[in-house]
Formats: structure tokens, C-alpha cells, sequence
């Protein structure tokens, strides 16, 4: 019993045209593949979905290029021609775009200002202050958030010098640690009175061998 005939129309389903695409694209694959290697063809195949997905095959022995080259040979026609115009319009452009923008420098800079009209001298002065004001609100916001942070690490540096007084005053008040100056006779006072805020010998000493002369000797912290 013979297969019927399937009347050739888009398949409404998306899933089921997906389907029939993936495994149709992939015999005319294998297809190209056969004739390439059977017969010494150059083949080339371009397909793309629906979605935009891209798919190629190629004959291994041969590139892209080359079967263009090819085809233009053999149809007597240049593919390239409207690509290469199409960027020597583009580069045209950009090279106007960059002699604008060359010659708006030089006007900045205070040079070919001959040709210019009175309005045009003054749409440059506009344009001019615009931008001194854009530097200069751009110089205070970056001298603002330097002074912020500066302000910052003095503030946490005042915080560490506060806690640091307040342990040496607390080591200061502790029995066990003694102020004590140096006579020229070689003795020691306890306790001193600072000089200024400072003295110029501090001496560790435990207490307890202070009171009964115990065996350790006392440890000189001079201040540079």
C-alpha cells in the first residue's frame, strides 16, 4: 500500500514545525555531505529557522569565500561591490565627523576663529562657559569627596588617640605600674609628677617588689 500524498503547506503547530525543521534540515545536511564526497562537488548550504537560528554546510576542501568567488565568477556579477561602497560611505563619515570635532578643538583652543560669524563667536562663548561649569561643579564634587574622606580618617583617628589616652591613663591609676623619675643619684621617686603632660622615664615595676626590694630590676621606657 502506497503512502499518500501530504499536501505541502506551513505546518501551523510550532512544536511540530520545529520538529519537522530540525530532522528536514539535517537530511539535506547529510544529503550535501553524500554529493560532496561521491561525486568531487562543492557544496555550500546556508539555512536559516524561523527564529533566526543559523545553520551552514560546507565541503571541507574548500572555504566560504572561495565558493563566493566562484559564483561571481561563474554569474559574472561582484557581491562585493555594494559592501565595499557601503563602507567608504561609513568611513567618509567618520572622517567628516572627526574634522568637525578636530576643528571644534582648535576654536576651544582659540584658533581658526577667522571664519566664524558674530553668532557663531557666540554660540562657541555659550558653549565655552557650559562646559567651565560642568569643570567646575566636576572640580568641587571631587575636592568635597576628599575632604569627606579626610574628614573621616581624622575623626576615627581622634577616636584611636582618645582610647589609647584613656588605657595609659588607666595603666597610670593601676598599683601595679608606677611613674617614676630618674634622680641624677641614680634613684628612683615614685610617683612623679608629669612635666607638661609627659615624663621623660617611665619604669615598669610590680608593686610588690617595690614595697619589699624584690629581685627585678626596673625596665626604662624613654620617649624619643
Amino acid at each position: 500500500m502506497g503512502r499518500g500524498k501530504i499536501e505541502i503547506k506551513r505546518i501551523e503547530n510550532s512544536t511540530n514545525r520545529q520538529v519537522t525543521y530540525s530532522k528536514r534540515r539535517n537530511g539535506i545536511f547529510k544529503k550535501a555531505q553524500e554529493l560532496s564526497v561521491l561525486c568531487d562537488a562543492k557544496v555550500s548550504l546556508i539555512m536559516f529557522s524561523n527564529t533566526g537560528k543559523f545553520h551552514e554546510y560546507i565541503t571541507p576542501s574548500i572555504t566560504t569565500k572561495k565558493i563566493y568567488d566562484e559564483y561571481q565568477k561563474a554569474r559574472g556579477i561582484d557581491l562585493w561591490k555594494t559592501h565595499y561602497e557601503r563602507m567608504q560611505e561609513h568611513l567618509r563619515k567618520l572622517k567628516d565627523t572627526n574634522n568637525k570635532l578636530r576643528r571644534e578643538i582648535r576654536q576651544r583652543m582659540g584658533e581658526d576663529l577667522h571664519s566664524l560669524s558674530i553668532y557663531q563667536l557666540r554660540s562657541l562663548e555659550a558653549k565655552m562657559d557650559e562646559s567651565l561649569t560642568n569643570i567646575r561643579d566636576r572640580k568641587y564634587h571631587v575636592i568635597k569627596t576628599s575632604t569627606d574622606t579626610y574628614r573621616k580618617k581624622v575623626k576615627s583617628l581622634e577616636q584611636r588617640h582618645g582610647s589609647l589616652l584613656m588605657g595609659f591613663d588607666a595603666k597610670c591609676e593601676d598599683p601595679q605600674y608606677g611613674l617614676m623619675d630618674n634622680d641624677d643619684d641614680g634613684d628612683y621617686d615614685y610617683p612623679v609628677a608629669l612635666e607638661n603632660g609627659v615624663s621623660n622615664i617611665y619604669t615598669y615595676r610590680n608593686s610588690q617588689h617595690l614595697h619589699h626590694g624584690g629581685g627585678f630590676g626596673s625596665y626604662d621606657l624613654r620617649l624619643a
